[in-house]
């Protein structure tokens, strides 16, 4: 797919407003998980703003695409994405993890029913979407053009659930379903490849009958277009790899596994006192926000 400059620098912006947002909500938290919220905006951005059929003033609109956030910790992208895409006001970003707040530190249904599930075990998220993929697929045949998204962690593939549910949608084809892997190396007490080997990754999935795509998961054009391909693929689903930076767009934070479940204010203090992590990251992604236009003029 073709972009124009300008449509690269406007989803580069917002996915820029999201990670402030994002941000400003942890640290009016004083809890939550930095790192993968972090690294997955440019995919959350791509999807809300380009790829998802949605309706923020219609939320169970019946032909919308289904959306569902396996590794429900990384949370604040989600909200914050749909909060800029209209669901609800940014302001209430704020009340995360509050109590009586709608925003959950993971993801309930109950609370915000514009989501389509809960979230929180981790390994369950693709079973539910192969669910979906495959009740649309009973119900409609080949004439449904609905589309049901997923997005894991890598850490989560330590799950035995997920492999299951990734033979399933292979037996059955589902190519109405396209998962994306947040491929940042890390999970909440080290590196996956010393925690728990993944790769090779793409060997994998293809062994299950599924169609492998692996981007750079913070390229915009390469995000779209992958989602694109994914639409053309007849006979079974599609796996996005998405290689990211851990805590992309603050470079103090990133490639840090301590910042997978720490808020700015409580991370690791060697190279940012833990008075001053929200200010340098918020004064990080501020500052970015310029170099994103500079470098298309």
């Amino acid at each position: 797919m073709e972009f124009i400059d300008e449509r690269i620098i406007e989803l580069k912006e917002k996915a820029n407003d999201i990670r402030i947002s994002l941000i400003e909500s942890l640290i009016a938290a004083g809890s939550g998980h930095t790192a993968g919220s972090l690294d997955m905006a440019d995919i959350f951005t791509v999807l809300f703003f380009h790829t998802l059929r949605h309706n923020s003033k219609k939320p169970d609109w019946p032909e919308r695409d289904r959306l569902v956030l396996s590794n429900g910790h990384i949370c604040p992208v989600l909200y914050s994405a749909m909060a800029h895409a209209g669901y609800f006001p940014v302001e209430e970003l704020k009340t995360l993890r509050k109590f009586g707040s709608r925003l959950q530190g993971h993801p309930h249904r109950d609370f915000l029913p514009m989501l389509e599930t809960s979230s929180g075990p981790l390994g369950s998220g693709l079973s539910q979407a192969v669910g979906m993929a495959l009740a649309d697929k009973i119900d409609h045949g080949l004439t449904s053009d609905r589309r049901v998204y997923t997005l894991l962690s890598d850490g989560e593939l330590e799950c035995g659930q997920t492999w299951e549910a990734a033979m399933l949608a292979g037996k059955e084809k589902l190519h109405n379903l396209t998962a994306v892997i947040d491929r940042n190396n890390i999970q909440i007490d080290g590196y996956t490849e010393n925690v728990m080997p993944l790769e090779s990754l793409s060997d994998k999935w293809r062994a299950w009958n599924w169609h492998v795509i692996e981007i750079d998961g913070h390229n915009i054009e390469e995000i779209a277009d992958a989602f694109e391909a994914a639409k053309a693929v007849f006979g079974k689903p599609t796996i996005i790899i998405a290689h990211t930076i851990a805590g992309k767009g603050v470079p103090e934070f990133e490639r840090d596994y301590r910042w997978h479940g720490n808020p700015p204010g409580l991370g690791p203090t060697d190279k940012v006192p833990a008075d001053k992590q929200g200010a340098v990251a918020l004064a990080e992604l501020r500052t970015l926000g310029g170099e994103i236009k500079s470098e298309h003029q």
